[in-house]
């Protein structure tokens, strides 16, 4: 389900801090290390939930 123009991240399922640092360096390596104006979106985006994920609030207690 497509939401209106959020600012807000919304992962579709909460990934480890780990699991979106990946994406980010995929992102940078297909890039070639200069982001077009969508990829910088989703840059921001990416950390924006690694943020999310790293924080220590979001880690629960084994």
């Amino acid at each position: 389900m497509l939401h209106g123009m959020s600012t807000t991240p919304e992962p579709a399922a909460e990934r480890s801090a780990d699991e979106v640092n990946e994406e980010i360096r995929a992102l940078w390596f297909r890039s070639g290390g200069t982001l077009s104006l969508e990829q910088r979106r989703e840059y921001q985006r990416l950390v924006m939930e690694w943020a999310v994920a790293s924080s220590p609030s979001s880690t629960t207690a084994a």
